[in-house]
């Protein structure tokens, strides 16, 4: 991946290395461990966990000083941070081509467990945004999980897990999560997990988008980066985690989307670069 730029975000707050203590309503429940074993380390959204599941509850959570960092840590914080900032440069211009004005979300780089707007986040539930205070959270030891767990390695995969996420902003900007959120209020719950697939696959296909006119207008893409997107979002999809953490498929329970389903919205995406194709809402989402 080129980022010739290296322009660092300026919307970045670095909360790495503190030491963290959750009050007992910030615990890991049950509740919170059958939703990973489903959703397993990524791109969950916790205003839809608020709605649904529960899972994160207002928590007092203390930080103590920053530990030390390694080079190689501070190497990946700068590169989420030039991530953070291209993904600005491209929605901008984009929403700006719209006639509209995109406002930027913020980066938390946390470790272990951090408050956001919308609760307790913690590691385990992976890189999520949170509607509520426009701020995208990561732990950066996710990156070694998409390496080593799910054998979805290079910088270019790394950067799709932040713009999915930044999808869910330029959602969130659009409206897009709003309308969601009423609707799966009206539904059951099969349906109401289906409708979350169908807004996932959005933010894999705006993530595209991202990549789509950051290339056209600055060629980050190098040989290998597609593919390594590709490998993270099938990775990552809904029956590859759950066939290896419970050894059998549930499709009415799928919250993101199959491996293909995935690959597919970001490959559409990117070809197109287009966001009237990212529409999931009215258009079959399977492959």
């Amino acid at each position: 991946m080129r980022l010739d730029t290296g322009r660092e975000s300026r919307n970045v707050e670095d909360r790495r290395g503190r030491g963290v203590h959750l009050g007992a309503k910030g615990r890991i429940g049950i509740g919170t461990i059958v939703l990973a074993l489903v959703a397993m380390y990524f791109g969950i959204d916790p205003g839809v966990v608020l709605n649904t599941a529960q899972v994160l509850q207002p928590a007092s959570v203390q930080e103590g000083p920053a530990a030390p960092r390694s080079e190689a840590e501070s190497e990946l914080a700068r590169f989420a941070s030039i991530v953070l900032a291209d993904t600005e440069d491209t929605w901008s211009a984009i929403f700006r081509a719209g006639g509209a004005q995109y406002r930027e979300p913020r980066l938390v780089l946390f470790t272990g467990a951090t408050q956001s707007g919308c609760g307790v986040g913690q590691a385990e539930m992976g890189p999520f945004y949170c509607p509520l205070d426009q701020k995208v959270y990561l732990d950066l030891a996710f990156f070694d999980d998409l390496r080593d767990r799910f054998r979805a390695p290079g910088d270019f995969a790394q950067a799709y897990v932040i713009a999915h996420e930044v999808g869910h902003h330029v959602q969130n900007l659009l409206g897009i999560s709003e309308k969601v959120h009423a609707a799966r209020q009206r539904v059951s719950e099969r349906e109401a997990n289906r409708l979350s697939v169908r807004q996932e696959l959005q933010a894999d296909c705006f993530a595209g988008v991202w990549a789509h006119h950051a290339h056209r207008s600055r060629q980050i893409i190098e040989s290998g980066d597609v593919e390594e997107a590709l490998g993270a979002a099938s990775a990552v999809g809904d029956d590859s985690i759950q066939r290896s953490t419970q050894g059998r498929i549930v499709p009415d329970s799928f919250t993101h989307g199959s491996a293909a389903q995935r690959v597919r919205w970001f490959r559409i995406g990117l070809e197109k670069g287009d966001l009237r194709a990212c529409d999931t809402f009215s258009v079959a989402v399977n492959p």
